[in-house]
């Protein structure tokens, strides 16, 4: 019997050792990869994604269990394209030029990735050129991040540099001083308040599950 329980357990708990060596053992075992990955480890971080909401769990568990989920993808990453498995969708993110704060986008990009998208890290203090770039790159959704009051116009410059370049990509905003009122002001198609509400409004988005 494969275990799945047992690899969404220790992946909740933290244990990276013990999420990669369970999860090299059914691979294997010949177990299929994308239920290794869909029913061990996304639904591993889809429990720590509710309990974040929830305040049952705190950054620094999310953070502990993302390493774990990575830990387990390092196994599975290699053998996903040969087995056929397909990203939920593929997203880009990063934090607005002139803004250096990372923690906030970090985690969302951990977020979004233990849910199954392809994340397109791009960092911090990027350019809305970069964002573009991104979009052309095959991104079906562009995130943006900022902590600063002064940053936050760049995502407006964002927004207007995916438009000029023809790109209808949906934007996806948030951060400590982003609202849904300034979401609706600059034209981003979402806001989300925290990171487990960026993997909910990102599928809505999509149209994804």
């Amino acid at each position: 019997m494969p275990n799945y329980d047992e690899i969404s357990a220790k992946l909740q708990q933290g244990k990276a050792d013990d999420v990669k060596a369970l999860v090299q053992a059914e691979v294997d075992a010949g177990s299929p990869v994308g239920d290794i990955l869909h029913k061990g480890l996304i639904a591993g971080m889809g429990v720590i994604g509710r309990k974040f909401k929830n305040n049952e769990v705190y950054v620094p568990e999310v953070l502990i269990a993302a390493r774990a989920m990575n830990a387990g993808l390092s196994v599975l990453e290699p053998l996903l394209a040969d087995a056929g498995v397909e990203p939920l969708a593929k997203v880009a993110i990063g934090t607005v030029k002139g803004d250096l704060h990372d923690i906030g986008k970090n985690l969302v990009a951990m977020m979004l990735r233990g849910a199954g998208f392809e994340v397109m890290d791009l960092k911090i203090d990027v350019a809305p050129e970069k964002f573009v770039e991104a979009a052309k790159d095959g991104a079906q959704l562009v995130c943006l991040s900022a902590l600063l009051t002064t940053t936050m116009p760049q995502m407006k410059n964002v927004i207007g540099a995916l438009k000029a370049g023809g790109l209808a990509v949906p934007v996806l905003i948030g951060g400590a001083p982003v609202t849904q009122s300034y979401a609706d002001e600059i034209g981003a198609q979402g806001y989300a308040p925290d990171a487990a509400s960026a993997v909910d409004r990102a599928k809505e988005l999509l149209k994804v599950s």
